[in-house]
């Protein structure tokens, strides 16, 4: 049987071709320029072998053989012979009339008067005849503005073809409103569900709608209709884009993907063309996904602070656009949106509501089992000692999301490699926490002994106050050593709670403000020190006085704006006489727990004493140090001494 034959299309066939004959050409105008270069000094060579005046003068002259010289341009001079000398290895053969020595002249001057002292003893017959003679080279001239020309024209072709080259890649001046999505085609993504650990529950959601794209009859069937979008909402580093990649390795289908400040230009209407070319794009590639990462930066909300938010009358046409595109009179069947954002307060209304974007999966920061999860993946690529509790790093961790967890695996690695040892163990693991959370160590920044005694009381003071109060978090370690722009630090263990009382808030705001009564009992005066303690505390005061509504005089009143469509910069959702009044119950309840602090520390003046000189001895004291200085925490926290400032009206 014989061999199908390799089919060929008539684009394949020139495809294969046209490179080759385009080379050609290109190569064949190149040696055409370069040649002419090249050879341009045998063209404009004067014939005859260059000799000097002095040799002209001595071997040529004196013997009488001279013919004639002809004189070209008053800049060269020809010598014509008579005969071949007998013994001169540099003459030529006489062919044709053609000289056989040149040489150059400085000037026309200079040469008749050379001329004239060397034929003074010549008799009248014996002087030589001299010809002047003016040449105009007309390839020299027509190569002056033939050889320009031609460059201009090859320059000019090759910029051409960069460009039809360039514009069928999409990257032309006349493609600005194309899409620059990334389409990834079918099983071209490595990145599955089993990759992507603690979003569980935005997994569910996710994954019927790639069981929809998979085997929709089992749906459509029941009369259900697949969703046309879904928003992934969630602070930075949860997991959003990821769990899209995911979606484009799972689902088997084309994704495209693209970040939304992709579709703005500074050419009015190249957004709205980009949607409009996008969604083309993928109804012809259909079923599909389209992700647009960071949607907000299109999808914000229309017509209210325009002139501050930057937006503009472009921006809003593309939003129009993306509007129509996904619910229209148009339809786009078996595409579905999947978008991605940290600011949902801030995107438009019209863009939320079903029919567009049919569903909101939130993703919070994980909890403990969700981050043991995140490091079992994380620590496979890792060489460890295999002593590392993933179960101790997750509760080392809380607060941390996916990204962060992921960077201190990393940090641990680098600590590791930078001591040159062959596993990374749980002390590398400590120090990079340490690492991404204050920031690296600085044992070389200069601190006088009296600016390190200050520093040492203050974190005491930290550590007395929230040692023996019982809705501060457990302390961890206390240290003096600078670490990014801090002084010293006390480390907190932060409970997984999903409320805090009003308790709980004064008593840390009192645990806050800690050092900086520890210093004014210690040394009468306060320091700058406590500026980061001061911001804490007032950020906290007035979410307690203006949110929560744990003040007396203001009452069950909030003025927390959950969509963020109120611009509280330009105005304020309370009176003047309201603003003064939280003002004062604020500057209220921070006295009264700097008061409480106070008393707190003047109670325990002997034990803030000792473990300020532990800190000053070790620089780094630990739970168990502090436990040998206060006694057990949980003990002291079961008998508590009343304090005549336990109770603070808020």
């Amino acid at each position: 049987m014989n061999p199908k034959p390799k089919k060929t299309t008539l684009r394949q066939s020139s495809k294969e071709n046209q490179p080759v004959e385009k080379r050609f050409k290109w190569w064949f105008l190149y040696l055409v320029v370069f040649g002419l270069l090249f050879f341009l000094p045998y063209f404009t060579a004067t014939p005859g072998k260059e000799i000097t005046w002095q040799y002209f003068e001595q071997n040529i002259l004196s013997k009488k053989i001279v013919e004639k010289l002809v004189v070209i341009n008053n800049e060269k001079v020809e010598v014509y012979l008579k005969e071949k000398p007998a013994k001169d290895p540099f003459s030529r053969v006489s062919t044709s009339g053609q000289p056989q020595y040149s040489f150059s002249i400085g000037s026309l001057e200079s040469f008749e008067h050379k001329m004239e002292l060397a034929e003074k003893d010549f008799l009248p017959k014996d002087k030589i005849p001299v010809t002047y003679v003016k040449y105009t080279n007309w390839f020299l001239n027509s190569l002056g503005w033939i050889l320009p020309l031609i460059l201009i024209i090859a320059f000019w072709a090759y910029f051409i073809r960069r460009w039809s080259s360039s514009a069928a890649e999409g990257n032309s001046v006349f493609n600005f409103g194309k899409s620059t999505a990334t389409l990834i085609e079918k099983k071209k993504s490595d990145l599955t569900f089993k990759d992507v650990a603690g979003l569980e529950e935005a997994k569910v959601e996710i994954i019927e709608i790639v069981s929809f794209l998979k085997n929709p009859t089992v749906f459509t069937k029941l009369g259900a209709k697949i969703p046309k979008g879904v928003v992934l909402v969630g602070p930075p580093g949860t997991g959003k884009t990821l769990l899209a990649k995911a979606v484009a390795g799972e689902a088997q289908v084309p994704f495209f993907t693209l970040s939304g400040s992709e579709f703005v230009e500074m050419f009015v209407g190249v957004g709205a063309s980009r949607v409009r070319d996008l969604f083309k794009r993928a109804k012809e590639k259909a079923p599909c996904i389209i992700f647009i990462d960071e949607i907000d930066a299109i999808g914000r909300s229309r017509g209210k602070g325009t002139f501050l938010s930057g937006a503009n009358d472009e921006r809003e046409s593309t939003l129009n656009q993306l509007l129509t595109e996904m619910d229209g009179f148009g339809t786009n069947s078996g595409v579905i949106v999947l978008a991605a954002t940290n600011r949902a307060d801030l995107l438009d209304a019209a863009l939320l509501r079903p029919g567009r974007f049919d569903r909101h999966i939130y993703l919070e920061l994980p909890n403990k089992k969700e981050r043991e999860e995140i490091f079992a993946v994380h620590l496979k690529p890792l060489v460890t000692d295999g002593k590392v509790d993933i179960n101790f790093l997750a509760s080392q961790t809380p607060g941390f999301s996916g990204a962060d967890i992921a960077n201190i695996c990393n940090e641990a690695a680098l600590i590791a490699a930078r001591k040159k040892n062959e596993y990374v163990n749980k002390s590398d693991f400590l120090d990079a926490i340490d690492r991404v959370v204050a920031g690296l160590e600085k044992r070389s920044k200069i601190i006088s002994p009296d600016e390190k005694k200050i520093i040492a009381y203050h974190e005491a003071g930290h550590a007395v106050v929230s040692w023996l109060l019982k809705n501060v978090d457990p302390l961890v370690k206390v240290s003096i050593i600078p670490r990014g722009k801090s002084l010293g630090s006390a480390w907190y263990l932060p409970e997984e709670k999903q409320l805090k009382s009003k308790a709980a808030f004064i008593d840390s705001l009192c645990a806050t403000l800690g050092g900086r009564a520890a210093e004014e009992i210690i040394f009468n005066e306060t320091t700058s020190g406590a500026l980061d303690d001061l911001e804490k505390v007032t950020k906290e005061a007035y979410m307690m006085v203006t949110y929560y509504g744990f003040n007396q005089k203001l009452g069950n009143i909030s003025y927390y704006d959950s969509t963020g469509q109120r611009d509280s910069g330009i105005q304020k959702p309370f009176s003047e006489e309201t603003g003064k009044l939280i003002d004062e119950e604020v500057r209220k309840l921070v006295a009264e727990v700097y008061e409480r602090s106070k008393n707190i520390l003047k109670e325990n003046k002997e034990n803030l004493k000792a473990v300020a000189e532990l800190l000053l001895k070790k620089e780094i004291i630990f739970k168990e140090d502090l436990e040998k200085i206060l006694g057990d925490r949980t003990a002291n926290l079961s008998t508590p001494k009343k304090n005549k400032t336990e109770s603070i009206e808020v």
